[in-house]
């Protein structure tokens, strides 16, 4: 694998910052709770479904306790859109029960208290560090895990050994908007299926490992 010097990596970060100074996170959330909920919500499913089934139950149900009022069954309707609806419905009220047990009512700041939720995994977890409370996290999620090791950014073979690599080289003045300029790339640049390697702002200086 070809991976980036340090200088390249710096010109990569600065070329990102440059195109979107104020990457945010694309799931509209209103408090550290919705966005975990939304986090969550999201596995296996766009942002789009997400915020289309929340907006309508933001409106209704924004806290742990107002979602376990909800009940499952109550639930289910506002999210049945988003895929492996039944299984999220069940961790989201686990999740809700446990905030309201352990954490009184409040979403913890730590990872391995975080990741103690039901359906609360290390990328789950590492979104919500990174995006409420600036911490230098790396949440690697399926677009990460395809373009950081082609860039030539990070290399690992699991999302946890390419989260590891890219704390590792990612400089810490470019961490709090890091992923987020990654996943932005992945998801509209450096697409799976078409990437629009012509119009790349990195073309000259990616790696394109295969």
């Amino acid at each position: 694998m070809n991976l980036l010097s340090e200088k390249e990596i710096i010109e990569v970060m600065e070329r990102l910052k440059k195109a979107n100074p104020s990457p945010q996170s694309e799931l509209k959330w209103t408090s550290p709770f919705t966005l975990l909920v939304s986090v969550v919500l999201s596995a296996q499913a766009t942002d789009k479904s997400v915020n289309l089934a929340t907006e309508k139950l933001w409106k209704i149900a924004d806290t742990p306790q107002k979602i376990l009022d909800l009940g499952e069954d109550g639930l289910i309707p506002y999210i049945k859109s988003i895929g492996l609806y039944k299984s999220k419905a069940r961790h989201v009220i686990g999740l809700c029960q446990k905030l309201i047990d352990d954490f009184g009512g409040e979403v913890p700041k730590s990872r391995e208290k975080l990741m103690s939720l039901p359906g609360v995994g290390r990328k789950t977890a590492n979104v919500v560090l990174n995006v409420v409370w600036n911490e230098p996290t790396m949440p690697v999620d399926t677009h990460l895990m395809r373009i950081c090791p082609k860039i030539g950014l990070a290399e690992g073979k699991n999302p946890l050994e390419v989260e590891q690599s890219l704390l590792r080289r990612i400089p810490k003045e470019y961490m709090n908007h890091a992923h987020h300029w990654f996943i932005l790339h992945g998801r509209y640049v450096c697409t799976a299926r078409k990437p629009k390697c012509d119009t790349c702002l990195l073309n000259d200086i990616c790696k394109h490992n295969v």
